[in-house]
């Protein structure tokens, strides 16, 4: 049907297209993508039928095609073509508006009844006339300030003799919000609407007026820089002639002679003249000058020679790593070696150390105690949260602001070539992104064979990296990529047992902390049981930092005392540590835990040290499901099922009716429900829950287990034994029960750990339950089938 032959009734219905980000105005001719219109079979449907279309914006927050989803007023449209690209991805409408509508209701899907709103008759007067003449003035204006117009659009503004169709053609054209244009389109009385455009084009002609002053402006400022340039450069010529002043100024002759003190390589010392050259001819105040400037400064700064190295003593090594370390001794012997074959060979290429464990163990420090030990300047790098390659590699000199990378900058500050440089949280790295990867980044920092010729981004020259003592630090070993792990040799520290951590208060904390806070030795007591009371009962951490800073609020108390004018030394014994630092904060995990049926509990290694776990294991009416909660990964989730297949295969030999699994439900449960676990350590832990609770024989809380299990009911190694025995320790664990082939992690587990535990070592499945749940322990209680 052709919509313009048609006499206009309300009831007219017409295919609906809701567009997110276009207002079509009458007479408007526009291209509309067919995803933008969010309907491709609309535009394919009015296509086919020839029939005309109500094309409406979206509100705000919607994007949907129903009525509710769109404004109220839209316009009746013209499909004029549609175009598929050849690889028919890509549809293309060509719409040309006809007049106003407004949307009544939906008539059938994909179609709307509308009424047509067409534009009143004008009654000729001078001040619509007024109205339309100022408009189309003040439109052409603002095309002649774009520049950019057609000639044949200024010709149709000319042409337009009605105050509809120019308001339209106008408010198409400035640049306004679509909320706005929505305005004028539901504008309908001619003179309200001619007064809306007018007042919007007002603006934006305020606007283009004011950036045309503002560009007039640039360019006769630039204008006069070149003029002033020129006229510098012809009265250095002139006084040259004159033999009056002189050819560098006092600070291109003070740079020129830093960067040949410096003992730059050869081609490198070429590229410094030639910038410096350049810096001469270059205006005193420019931008440019500034940033050529502060490049030739980092070149000159940068150490370019090798200083005479220190001899290494190995004697004053240990002795300097026992002063400012407790414990720690492989760590410490595997430090020395390191040193011995410096000090051997010291052209050699030394393995890049890793130092991987918990916060606050001391890998940052271990650092320092290296370059004290050499010494050598320490100078610290953070990676942590580095998403940014140019972070590592520099940024070019075309950008404003530009600076040399974190390996370059630290160098600058170290002020030697051979120093110690510790590359801090490398396992927190971020990862590969548009702005490219720092890791891959770090692999030319961290690899022999082309680090002599690293190659900042800033510096532009290569620079000499082979002579850098790096140390890394991370916390965990499976964030870091592994071309870059293999670049390093990795040295684990565990976490510190409570008497070590004691023993590292008393000989480190304590002190540090009495002269933080201002205080003597002999002003404040601090005795052996308050600070066990405090590593027991107020901390939970592998590392000593947050012993330190409970121990610093203690002693703030006394130092608060001490000012008041109290007697001293002020006595803290274990009784006030309830009024300094609150009422105690952990208690022995598993003191006073009822001994249920499905519950045991598990160990766990997590990156800042060992934990215990709870297993939950219990059984309601159902069809054999199995249930898991705890935010479980998939790894866990597999133990639990191979557990429970390794519970139904013995349930003969452990008296379990086998029709229980078909007619129960079995939810297992490990609580903390927000933290996500994951790992196979638990397979021992989830099988005895389960046959517990099939038993219904409790297992007793102070007897912690870790190991992996087969489906042959093997119990295999696992990882973490130090971490984790440490942490049963700390909980109170009286058993523990680990897989009998990590026995080889006998030795690192410390002394005072193994006096406080019983441990069992197990082969198979079967050994658990002989510990555990012996036939002759309990009286089994009645599990219905």
């Amino acid at each position: 049907m052709d919509t313009h032959s048609s006499s206009s009734t309300p009831s007219d219905t017409l295919i609906l297209v809701g567009l997110p980000d276009l207002v079509l105005f009458p007479g408007m001719v526009v291209p509309v993508s067919a995803d933008q219109a969010g309907s491709a079979a609309a535009l394919q449907e009015a296509a086919r039928q020839g029939r005309p279309l109500a094309v409406a914006l979206q509100r705000e927050g919607r994007s949907g095609q129903a009525l509710e989803d769109l404004h109220g007023i839209g316009t009746e449209a013209r499909l004029l073509r549609y175009v598929t690209s050849p690889d028919g991805r890509t549809h293309t409408a060509i719409l040309q508006g006809v007049g106003r509508v407004r949307l009544l209701a939906e008539a059938e899907p994909g179609s709307v009844r509308v009424e047509r709103l067409p534009d009143a008759a004008a009654s000729a007067s001078t001040e619509l006339a007024a109205r339309m003449h100022r408009l189309r003035e003040q439109a052409l204006e603002a095309l002649r300030l774009i520049g950019q117009a057609p000639p044949e659009l200024i010709a149709s503004l000319q042409g337009l003799e009605e105050p509809g169709p120019l308001a339209d053609t106008v408010a198409a054209l400035i640049d306004v919000t679509l909320p706005q244009k929505q305005e004028i389109l539901e504008t309908l009385a001619l003179p309200a609407r001619l007064d809306r455009v007018l007042w919007h084009l007002a603006y934006r002609l305020e606007v283009l007026r004011l950036s045309a002053d503002i560009g007039r402006q640039t360019r006769e400022t630039m204008e006069g820089r070149q003029r002033e340039f020129m006229l510098r450069e012809q009265l250095k010529t002139i006084q040259k002639e004159l033999g009056e002043g002189d050819e560098q100024g006092p600070e291109v002759a003070a740079l020129r002679e830093k960067l040949t003190a410096a003992g730059m390589p050869e081609d490198v010392e070429k590229q410094a003249m030639r910038e410096l050259r350049r810096l001469e001819r270059m205006p005193e105040g420019s931008g440019e000058a500034g940033m050529v400037r502060s490049y030739l400064e980092t070149l000159a700064e940068l150490p370019w020679t090798l200083g005479e190295a220190a001899a290494i003593d190995i004697a004053r090594a240990r002795a300097v790593l026992e002063e400012e370390h407790h414990g720690l001794e492989k760590i410490k012997r595997r430090i020395l070696e390191f040193l011995a074959v410096r000090k051997l060979n010291p052209e050699g290429r030394s393995p890049i150390l890793c130092f991987v464990g918990p916060p606050g163990v001391g890998k940052t420090s271990l650092g320092q105690s290296i370059a004290h030990a050499l010494d050598r300047p320490f100078v610290r790098v953070s990676l942590g949260g580095v998403h940014d390659e140019a972070e590592i590699r520099g940024h070019r000199r075309t950008y404003v602001g530009a600076l040399p990378g974190n390996i370059i900058q630290g160098i600058r500050r170290a002020g030697a070539r051979d120093g110690v440089m510790l590359l801090d949280e490398i396992d927190k790295l971020g990862g590969g992104g548009f702005q490219g990867d720092p890791a891959s980044a770090m692999l030319e920092v961290l690899d022999p064979e082309q680090n002599s010729t690293f190659r900042d981004a800033y510096l532009g020259v290569p620079f000499d990296l082979s002579r850098v003592l790096f140390i890394a630090t991370a916390n965990q070993l499976d964030t870091i990529p592994g071309p870059l792990r293999d670049r390093m040799e990795i040295v684990e520290l565990s976490g510190y047992t409570a008497e070590e951590k004691q023993a590292i208060a008393r000989r480190y904390l304590v002190p540090r902390q009495l002269k933080q806070n201002g205080l003597a030795t002999d002003q404040a007591a601090l005795p052996e049981d308050t600070l066990t009371r405090i590593v027991e009962d107020y901390t939970r951490e592998a590392g000593v930092r947050g012993l330190e800073r409970e121990i610093g609020a203690v002693l703030r108390s006394a130092a608060m005392r001490v000012a008041e004018g109290e007697a001293t030394p002020i006595p803290l014994p274990p009784e006030a540590l309830s009024s300094i630092l609150g009422p105690s904060r952990f208690d022995p995990e598993v003191a006073g835990r009822e001994a249920m049926p499905g519950v045991v509990t598990g160990l766990a290694w997590t990156p800042v040290g060992g934990s215990i776990l709870f297993v939950e294991s219990t059984r309601v009416p159902g069809s054999g499901r199995l249930i898991l909660t705890g935010q479980l990964g998939d790894v866990m989730k597999e133990s639990v099922q191979a557990a429970l297949t390794l519970v139904k295969g013995r349930a003969d030999k452990l008296g379990i009716d086998p029709a229980v699994f078909e007619r129960s439900d079995i939810h297992v449960h490990v609580p903390a429900g927000a933290t996500p676990k994951d790992g196979p350590s638990a397979g021992v832990a989830m099988f005895l829950s389960l046959s517990s609770l099939l038993l219904g024989r409790p297992v007793e809380p102070a007897v912690a287990m870790t190991g992996e299990v087969s489906l042959r009911g093997l119990v295999l190694p696992v990882g973490g034994i130090r971490e984790k025995v440490t942490a049963a320790a700390r909980a109170g664990i009286t058993t523990v029960m680990l897989p009998a082939r990590n026995k080889r992690d006998w030795d690192d587990i410390p002394a005072s750990v193994k006096a406080k535990l019983r441990f069992v070592w197990l082969e198979t499945v079967d050994d658990a339950l002989a510990e555990t749940l012996p036939p002759e322990a309990l009286p089994r209680a009645a599990v219905p089938a």
